[in-house]
């Protein structure tokens, strides 16, 4: 499910407060700053530091060749 381009304009990251890139096909926000992916659950991002989960070197990679 697609999260509402609208919604994604005004949704930033909890630690850092920066912007957060969408990845419909992985269901997850993520902040390239700090390597952190958030879920999304239901169509619902889920915006809890303790929730996100650290990126690896190659997928970070991975993800901001995109």
């Amino acid at each position: 499910m697609a999260i509402d381009h609208e919604l994604l304009k005004i949704l930033a990251c909890p630690e850092d407060k920066g912007e957060l890139l969408y990845f419909e096909d992985e269901n997850i926000l993520y902040n390239p700053r700090i390597r952190r992916a958030y879920p999304i659950r239901e169509g619902i991002p889920v915006l809890l530091i303790s929730e996100a989960e650290a990126v690896t070197e190659e997928k970070h990679a991975e993800l901001t060749r995109r």
